[in-house]
Parts: C-alpha cells; sequence; structure tokens
C-alpha cells in the first residue's frame, strides 16, 4: 500500500502538527488528537476529508479506546499510531507535589500506554502497523530539574523495548523516537513548574544556565518531517533512533561512564552473588 493511515496524539503544534502535514502533504490519511481541535481547523480546510480532527485528553483511557476505535472505522485501518502528547515538568525531586507526579506520569506514560493498548487489536488482526513512541534524549539520560519527566520518559521506554519483542510475531514494528532539544514550546507555554524552595535558588540558577547552554541551538520541528517519513517507510525501522546531533554525544558519554562503574564495582557484584 502507498496510502498510509496515520493516528497521531498532540498534533496541535510541535512535532505531531509537523508530522501530521508531512503525511497529508504525500497523500496519506491522518486522525489527528488534540485537546482543542479547533487548533486543526486550518489542517481541515487545507486537506478536507484526509484529515480526521479528535478531541481527545490522552488520560483518559476510555477516550482513548473510543477515539482509536472511531479512526479505525473512519479509515478501514491503521498503519502508523504515533504517541506524541505530552509535557515536560520542571521542579527538583524534592519539589514535585503528588500531582506534579502524577500528572506527568498520567500523560507521558499511561496516555502513551492506553493508546497502544486500544490500537493492538486492529493492528494484529491485519498483520501489520508501525508503533512511534515519541520519547527524549531524556528516556537514556537524566539532568536535573527535570527528574519527574525523566521518570516518564524512562517508563515508556522500558514498556516499549518491551512490546516490540511481544508484537513482531504480528508483523508489527515500534519505533522509540529520541530528539535532542527542538523548538517545540516543550519548555514553554506547554509546560509545568513545580513551586521552588529557598534552598535551592542557587541550584537552579545554576541548573538554568547550564540547559541554555545545552541546548543553544535547538532542532526545528518542520526539518524533522522528512526525517519520520524515513522511519515509517523503513523496510526494517529501528527500535531506537535519535533526532538531532548532538543527542549521541550524550549517549555515548553516559554509556561509556555507566560501563566503567560497572566494570570498577564488578568485584562487588560477583560478591554479592555469592
Amino acid at each position: 500500500m502507498s496510502e498510509k493511515v496515520w493516528f497521531i496524539t498532540g498534533t496541535s503544534r510541535g512535532f505531531g502538527r509537523e508530522w501530521a502535514i508531512a503525511a497529508l502533504d504525500r497523500g496519506d490519511k491522518v486522525a489527528a488528537t488534540a485537546r482543542d481541535t479547533d487548533s486543526l481547523s486550518d489542517l481541515v480546510d487545507r486537506y478536507g476529508d484526509a484529515i480526521l480532527p479528535i478531541q481527545l485528553d490522552v488520560t483518559d483511557r476510555d477516550a482513548d479506546f473510543a477515539a482509536v476505535a472511531h479512526a479505525h472505522d473512519h479509515f478501514g485501518r491503521l498503519d502508523i499510531v504515533v504517541n506524541n502528547a505530552g509535557y515536560g515538568h520542571f521542579g527538583f525531586i524534592e519539589e514535585l507535589s503528588e500531582s506534579d507526579a502524577r500528572d506527568q506520569l498520567e500523560t507521558n506514560v499511561f496516555g502513551a500506554l492506553w493508546i497502544t493498548q486500544a490500537a493492538l487489536p486492529y493492528l494484529r488482526a491485519q498483520g501489520s502497523g508501525h508503533i512511534i513512541q515519541v520519547s527524549s534524549i531524556g528516556g537514556i539520560t537524566a539532568f536535573p530539574l527535570v527528574g519527574i519527566y525523566h521518570a516518564s520518559k524512562w517508563a515508556l521506554e522500558g514498556f516499549s523495548q518491551a512490546l516490540a519483542q511481544e508484537v513482531a510475531p504480528f508483523g508489527i514494528h515500534v519505533t522509540l523516537i529520541e530528539p535532542g532539544g527542538f523548538d517545540t514550546d516543550w519548555s514553554g507555554s506547554s509546560s509545568k513548574r513545580s513551586t521552588e524552595l529557598p534552598d535551592y535558588a542557587e541550584l537552579h540558577r545554576q541548573v538554568d544556565e547550564a540547559r541554555k547552554q545545552r541546548w543553544s541551538a535547538p532542532g526545528d520541528p518542520q526539518a524533522s518531517a522528512s526525517a519520520i517519513l524515513k522511519v515509517v517507510d523503513a523496510p526494517t525501522p529501528p527500535l531506537r533512533v535519535f533526532f538531532g546531533e548532538s543527542p549521541l554525544q550524550t549517549a555515548k558519554a553516559d554509556y561509556e561512564s555507566r560501563i566503567s562503574n560497572w566494570e570498577q564495582w564488578q568485584p562487588v557484584a560477583v560478591e554479592a552473588q555469592g
């Protein structure tokens, strides 16, 4: 099949919107979800029946299943399911309230889990499909201030790696997209922040400066569109792929440090076995 049917969450801005446009521009069909579907009105005007706007809060499990069923019934199939909806929460671990932590996990982990579960019966029945999980370089490493965000992405990475092995026999692929810094408003109006504790004031200043240096040249979400099309069109798509130039360096440094640490403490590991 040359034409593909996409289901994309979080299409009001950033990656979700740009990837929806890329799919529609080449003649694919897109079920596009957003909390406010008014943000998709220009795309409906432009692409007509090729786009199906669906109002959705991914933290609502019943609504997730209903949205996926609606998209499948409307287009007759699903080929690519993109779990893009999510946000970043800023706050040191001690600063997190219970609602801060639960809300982050409800959206970034459970939202993706429910959509994935909703789509799998359709993908298994047709013997094909591709689930795209939008993770982050923060899904394999961690920095101060965004610990609960890292927790959400590490959880997404873990269940998705297991999922890939579980669904491969049914012809279904799973790919984790791991972007570095992109100009997606991730740290802007779409983010949430904990109340700062005075004792961390100086550390907040230092961490903010380090973040500015680390992501001084953010990527362009529009430029990522050609990359996502290469991923979904690949005969054997990757389980993981970075988006952006810098994540590979970060990952290499982190994993070299881990391996060195594990090797240094291997005698203690062996001792613990008895």
